[in-house]
C-alpha cells in the first residue's frame, strides 16, 4: 500500500510569504530531509541549499513566474524505498527529481521521472505537479529548506 506524501512533503520555501524581497545566492552545499513512515520504509530528498539577499527582490525576476525552477541550479532529488503517493499518482519506489514551478498566486512541485541531476528539465518526463500549500512565515527565513510535516 503506498504511503500518502503529497500532505507529507512541505517544501518550505521560506521566501513566499512575507520575504518576497530577496535574491538567490546558491551555495554548494547540500542538505537532506527524509521521513521515515517506519523501520523499513522511507522518503530521502537531497537538495542544495540556496541562500537569499532579504533585501532584495527575486520572484518575478531572477527567479520567473511560470518557469521550472531548480533551486541552486539542481533539481531536487526524491529516493524512496517504497510506493509513495503524490497528488493522487502512485510512484513506484526509486529515484526521481524534482522542481518547483513558482507563481504570484500559486507554486506547484513537479515531480519527474528524470534521474538527471544536472539541472535540465523536460516537461515530458513529468509525472505529476502538485499545488504547494503556502503560507506566512513569522519572520522571513533566508535559506530554502525541506521538511516533512
Amino acid at each position: 500500500m503506498p504511503h500518502r506524501s503529497s500532505s507529507l512533503l512541505i517544501i518550505t520555501l521560506i521566501l513566499l510569504l512575507p520575504p518576497l524581497t530577496a535574491q538567490v545566492a546558491p551555495t554548494t552545499a547540500t542538505a537532506t530531509a527524509t521521513c521515515n513512515f517506519d523501520d523499513d520504509h522511507q522518503l530521502v530528498v537531497n537538495y542544495q541549499r540556496v541562500a537569499f539577499n532579504l533585501k532584495k527582490g527575486i520572484f518575478g525576476r531572477e527567479v520567473p513566474y511560470g518557469r521550472v525552477w531548480a533551486p541552486g541550479q539542481k533539481p531536487l532529488s526524491l529516493l524512496t524505498n517504497t510506493p509513495v503517493e503524490v497528488g493522487g499518482k502512485t510512484l513506484p519506489m526509486g529515484g526521481y527529481t524534482m522542481f518547483i514551478l513558482p507563481g504570484p498566486k500559486q507554486w506547484l512541485l513537479v515531480v519527474s521521472k528524470s534521474t538527471d541531476t544536472s539541472g535540465k528539465y523536460d516537461e515530458r518526463e513529468d509525472i505529476v505537479r502538485v499545488p504547494m500549500e503556502s503560507g506566512e512565515l513569522p519572520s522571513p527565513q533566508s535559506e530554502l529548506s525541506v521538511s516533512f510535516g
